[in-house]
């Protein structure tokens, strides 16, 4: 008998995550809180936020918004050619174990747009605003959970979305002078 191939042990131990994470939403409370997390992260947060930045700080919440939309139009192209180019079926399009709990905004798994926005949004919002931290930070990390909880994303769909959010984030900060996360 062979012993199964690495990437097959990391696909099953990532399903079997996605199923107990996935049965925490039988806790109406649970389900309510990721569905209302998720749909904030549709994109409801970032754009009040923008508009919040322009209303309390006027021309440098103005060009902090600008920032943010233009990281996220870069978010978005990229993200929209990574579903195309990986065509990675959901957790519960491949496991009749695991629901989607809520319903997703399009077809395919890799990476986490949801997660990716979520990352890169926060990241140049605190390099603009240190004190939101407390604000995005926690939000950011209920958006990438939210994504394996409800059973629309593997955790190296929101793992991947961390990295690629990141790198994005660093990217437009260095494109963008006198804006660093560093202070």
């Amino acid at each position: 008998m062979s012993r199964p191939l690495p990437a097959d042990r990391w696909l099953a131990a990532e399903r079997s995550w996605c199923v107990r994470a996935n049965r925490l939403c039988g806790c109406r409370g649970i389900l309510r809180y990721f569905a209302a997390v998720s749909r904030l992260g549709d994109g409801v947060f970032w754009y009040l936020l923008m508009a919040a930045l322009v209303a309390a700080d006027g021309w440098a919440g103005l060009r902090a918004s600008l920032h943010l939309a233009a990281t996220g139009l870069l978010a978005l192209l990229l993200y929209k050619a990574l579903k195309r180019w990986t065509r990675r079926p959901r957790p519960f399009a491949s496991d009749l174990r695991i629901r989607a709990w809520v319903a997703p905004l399009d077809e395919f798994s890799f990476p986490s747009g949801h997660t990716l926005h979520a990352v890169a949004f926060s990241l140049v919002a605190m390099a603009h605003y240190p004190a939101l931290a407390w604000l995005l930070v926690p939000f950011t990390a209920s958006v990438a959970a939210s994504r394996v909880v409800l059973g629309l994303h593997y955790p190296s769909d929101v793992l991947a979305a961390t990295a690629i959010g990141s790198g994005l984030a660093g990217l437009s900060l260095w494109l963008v002078p006198g804006v660093s996360l560093l202070g």
